[in-house]
């Protein structure tokens, strides 16, 4: 299979590119948010609309392009990921208003079938030994793409357009898929098999019903017809697939793949990961931002472009972390790098609830949870490959994105409602005993996580091993 081939550490560049093109979009846009809603004359619930679209439309993507790599081709269906991520970047620089604006991000969603692809790429290409430090390498751009998008955010909301937000996302995607259409050759290993468009809607339909109402509950009350609604909504389309997909000859998804033990404790470790981590990183910036003074008595009221430099260098350990949690994987199994990052993770959001008196106590937490997210997301990835058929790394890599975003989504929220529900007094200003309280919830989420991996065997598991 490598006779012939293209080198796999050019590879590996041209998808980490892929990856680095996608985390910049999806972290990019936060400091620009109030620039976004002066500019566009709109409301703060609409402009929350900038991540709310860009979350679903990747949630439901991933996992169906996944699918549609494992079968037709995992280089073709990236680059069908790819162009459409660039149709909406570039069409994000001339948005007239905020409709048009949610339209693109919309569009650009598309890009979250990027890393679930590039690892079932990777998977198939590469040399035994060497797959699991790629597959680390790429989880870890998802981290360092983040910090750098926030510091290159913050330089280009301070001084120039949120408009150039998107014209730098376009160019890196445009090289990108250059790249991959270039050097990335495509898959031997496919599963030609007939669609399964009825297990696409219902799967596709409990994950919209069950992120829009995480998303939207804070606002329109988590009591309210229409939250409870949305969830009643997802828990029938949830049965629904489950049932469509065990009763199909050739389903989207394989439940008993997603049951077999390796594949669902590294799941549910998923949702905990996403969890803790956007349970603290939606707090940090609200945090170092507010200026203090006044019944105010935290905060060092910094920039967009200051408080991404302070958060950079966890992000750039990151860069280093991945591949060694791959590394370590390979010789000792990837349950102990998982479950060694979430305990990382947890001491670094310890180290945010006790320290935060000046910016680079910061810095310090950064660096712990800059290690210990990458090893758990290299792990996981590592984990869903090695555990499942590699005409399924596609969807089950897919699949684990998925988890790890529904847990981003209820930490981000859980975060948020703990800083709202503790203000000083006669203002709407979080207290700090609220920043403190959720980063120790987080903390809490992460521990919790690790014990949760625990149950995720030792070595790798054949995968022939379901349960019935």
């Amino acid at each position: 299979m490598r006779e012939g081939r293209q080198h796999y550490h050019v590879t590996l560049g041209v998808l980490a590119l892929a990856g680095l093109a996608y985390a910049l979009q999806q972290t990019m846009i936060l400091p620009a948010l109030p620039s976004l809603q002066r500019d566009l004359h709109t409301t703060t619930a609409w402009v929350t609309w900038l991540l709310t679209a860009f979350l679903l439309v990747s949630a439901v993507a991933t996992p169906i392009l996944g699918k549609l790599g494992d079968q037709y081709g995992k280089e073709r269906f990236l680059l069908v990921s790819l162009i459409v991520f660039f149709v909406g970047c570039f069409a994000a620089i001339f948005a007239w208003n905020i409709w048009s604006l949610i339209l693109f991000r919309a569009i650009q969603g598309f890009g979250g079938a990027i890393f679930p692809l590039s690892f079932a790429i990777v998977a198939d290409e590469f040399p035994r030994d060497k797959i699991g430090s790629g597959v680390g390498m790429i989880s870890a751009i998802l981290g360092v793409g983040g910090g750098l998008g926030l510091v290159l955010s913050g330089a280009l909301v301070d001084y120039a357009s949120w408009r150039w937000l998107f014209i730098v996302g376009s160019i890196v995607v445009g090289i990108a898929t250059i790249g991959v259409w270039r050097f990335v050759p495509e898959s031997p290993v496919k599963t030609p098999s007939r669609l399964d468009p009825l297990g696409a809607l219902t799967l596709s339909g409990t994950l919209v019903a069950l992120l829009l109402a995480l998303t939207e509950g804070p606002s329109w009350g988590w009591g309210s017809s229409r939250v409870i609604g949305l969830f009643a909504i997802s828990a029938v389309c949830a049965v629904a697939w489950v049932l469509v997909e065990l009763h199909v000859p050739e389903p989207m998804v394989d439940i008993r793949m997603m049951l077999q033990r390796v594949v669902l404790f590294t799941n549910l470790t998923a949702i905990f990961t996403g969890f803790a981590m956007f349970g603290a990183f939606v707090l940090l910036p609200t945090l170092m931002q507010t200026k203090p003074g006044g019944n105010i008595d935290y905060g060092f009221g910094l920039s967009p472009m200051a408080t991404g430099l302070y958060l950079l260098p966890g992000g750039l350990l990151g860069f280093l972390a991945g591949p060694v949690a791959g590394r370590l994987g390979t010789r000792y199994g990837s349950r102990l790098p998982l479950m060694g990052g979430l305990v990382l993770t947890a001491v670094g959001i310890g180290v945010l609830a006790v320290f935060h008196m000046h910016p680079y106590e910061i810095s310090i937490g950064m660096i712990f949870i800059g290690v210990g997210v990458p090893f758990a997301f290299a792990a996981m990835a590592n984990l869903i490959v090695g555990a499942v058929r590699p005409s399924e790394t596609g969807i089950a890599t897919g699949m684990n994105t998925v988890m790890r975003t529904i847990g981003s989504v209820i930490g981000g929220q859980v975060g948020a409602a703990i800083v709202s529900a503790d203000t000083i007094a006669h203002t709407h200003v979080p207290a700090e005993s609220a920043f403190i309280a959720a980063f120790w919830v987080s903390a809490a989420v992460a521990v919790f996580g690790a014990g949760l991996a625990r149950f995720i065997p030792g070595r790798r598991a054949p995968a022939s091993a379901f349960v019935d």
